[in-house]
């Protein structure tokens, strides 16, 4: 039973160029389908705007590069800033947890200093 589940997660994989793992990379899905949309967007334009297919062609595949890596850079770069500030709430809860009631705890020294 365990091997037909496996087997199912295997074929819901999808790999781009054999390479990529679009389900379990972040931020691969949303960049692939926005630089689809953008390179398509892109080469449609060139096209409507010059009528040549081949370069109108060309466009668009650059448009998907340029498209996918903007997403790809901008996704990858907010998720390691959110990854930042929850290491450092982490870092800030440890210190609470570890100080609260000493006479380290930060928030002792305020309440001391408001009753004066």
């Amino acid at each position: 039973m365990a091997g037909k589940e496996e087997a199912g997660d295997a074929e819901k994989s999808f790999k781009l160029l054999g390479i990529l793992d679009v389900r379990n990379v972040p931020c691969a899905r949303e960049s692939v389908l926005y630089g689809s949309l953008g390179g398509l967007t892109v080469g449609l334009g060139h096209f409507l705007a010059t009528s040549r297919v081949r370069r109108s062609c060309d466009f668009g595949v650059g448009g998907f590069i340029l498209s996918t890596l903007g997403c790809w850079v901008y996704c990858r770069y907010n998720n390691a800033k959110l990854r930042i500030q929850q290491r450092m709430v982490q870092e800030g809860m440890k210190k609470k947890i570890l100080y609260e009631s000493t006479q380290f705890d930060p928030e002792k020294e305020r309440s001391e200093e408001s009753r004066s």
